[in-house]
């Protein structure tokens, strides 16, 4: 089993940043990838982007934030993160860390709300 836990949303104005936190433990050999998905209400839970969890490889970004949202990882602190800038309405949803094998996700963090102002 892997335990994800999100962290770093909340309330910001258009055009503001926020960074996301998620910090995996447990069996983190049974994942390769790790990602950002997001659910905003009365819509599908989407991929935001993903990062491979080992060495290497190459990050991916939905086009809708691509330019604007960074992932990237600490392997040593066993945390992986989004940077995200230029924040508009559309941005806003609750982000869900996860966790993927052989791209087939498994494990869900909880959640965090990102809410971003006109």
């Amino acid at each position: 089993q892997v335990q994800l836990v999100e962290s770093g949303g909340g309330l910001v104005q258009a055009g503001g940043s926020l960074r996301l936190s998620c910090a995996a433990s447990g069996s983190l050999s049974t994942i390769d990838t790790m990602g950002w998905y997001r659910q905003a209400p009365g819509k599908q839970r989407e991929l935001v982007a993903t990062i491979p969890w080992g060495w290497g490889g190459s990050t991916q970004y939905a086009d809708s934030v691509k330019g604007r949202f960074t992932i990237c990882r600490d392997n040593g602190k066993n945390t992986v993160y989004l940077q995200m800038n230029s924040l508009n309405p559309e941005d806003t949803a609750v982000y869900y860390c996860n966790g993927a094998l052989f791209r087939v996700p498994k494990y869900w963090g909880q959640g965090t709300q990102v809410t971003v102002s006109s």
